[in-house]
């Protein structure tokens, strides 16, 4: 897009490549979906799991909720989540969205991300696997705290497959 012009009815139009059509921001996909998963928490977090040896996935289309990072050795699914959009302390955050702008739009929008995000943390357990959530806060304020409790998961995932592989003893008679 090259040029945004406004007519007489308020409408906007724009120019581009392909000629002028009809503009509408909120159904435009770039808007809509701006590109995601390099943002500073997400890479944060996964620098500081490089360092330690911990090899990933990132965004990982082939889970339901498409992961931030996932260690599919493990079976470990990380999701990196901003405080704002995902509601954390959602009790406090809806009565200050109540008098905002836009109030209408952002207190569906922040639960409906609130209902998904339980929605997808239920279906990855039942397909076995861990699921860790980290508020964005959180990684920046202590990325090494956050890299401990993924290990810790990595640890608990491992003594699990040995349980698994080793027969009980004393061996049935």
């Amino acid at each position: 897009i090259s040029n945004i012009y406004v007519d007489q009815q308020k409408q906007l139009w724009a120019v581009g490549s392909r000629g002028i059509f009809r503009y509408e921001p909120e159904t435009d996909s770039f808007f809509r979906y701006p590109p995601l998963g390099n943002g500073k928490i997400e890479v944060l977090l996964r620098k500081h799991l490089w360092k330690k040896g911990i090899r990933y996935r990132k965004n990982y289309a082939l889970l339901p909720g498409k992961p931030d990072i996932v260690i599919s050795k493990y079976r470990i699914a990380i999701f990196c989540d901003s405080e704002f959009f995902h509601g954390k302390d959602w009790g406090h955050l809806k009565e200050h969205l109540k008098s905002s702008i836009n109030s209408v739009y952002w207190l569906k929008k922040i639960q409906r991300n609130i209902d998904r995000d339980t929605e997808i943390t239920k279906q990855l357990h039942s397909l076995g696997w861990t699921v860790i959530r980290f508020w964005g806060k959180d990684i920046i304020q202590n990325p090494e705290e956050c890299v401990q409790t993924i290990e810790d998961a990595i640890l608990e995932q491992k003594i699990q497959q040995i349980e698994l592989r080793q027969p009980s003893f004393p061996p049935p008679k």
